[in-house]
């Protein structure tokens, strides 16, 4: 399992990287070994407005479908297009391929998510 540094974790294995007030929003390593070959992303609309634990998409897999939760509340400015054709580049590299960009609204939410410390024990645990 691959975990990086300098990135924020959710019990629910999203990751989100912080640059400047946008947050870039992805599944982990871990999501995607558990989801298996991933073959549709379903992403969310752009200006969309979402509040933290609001359903930012889904991802579905030979295995199952699966809602990604926003970890961070914002507006989406940006998604990742290359999913729509490209859905196995999530279990390629799940940590370059986000899934949105928002711009946040509350960055104190970013204090309840997990470093990568804190989310490779919690993922031992599962």
């Amino acid at each position: 399992m691959k975990v990086l540094e300098g990135l924020y974790y959710s019990k629910e294995h999203e990751w989100v990287r912080v640059e400047g007030n946008k947050a870039y929003i992805g599944i982990t390593d871990f999501a995607t070994h558990s989801l298996g070959d991933i073959v549709y992303v379903e992403l969310p609309e752009l200006d969309a407005e979402l509040a933290k634990n609001d359903v930012l998409g889904v991802v579905e897999s030979v295995k199952a479908a699966s809602d990604v939760y926003t970890p961070v509340s914002g507006v989406v400015v940006e998604v990742n297009e290359a999913l729509a054709d490209q859905p196995e580049l999530l279990n390629e590299d799940p940590y370059t391929n986000y899934l949105a960009v928002l711009e946040l609204t509350n960055e104190s939410e970013l204090e309840e998510l997990m470093n990568s410390t804190e989310y490779e024990a919690f993922c031992e645990n599962q």
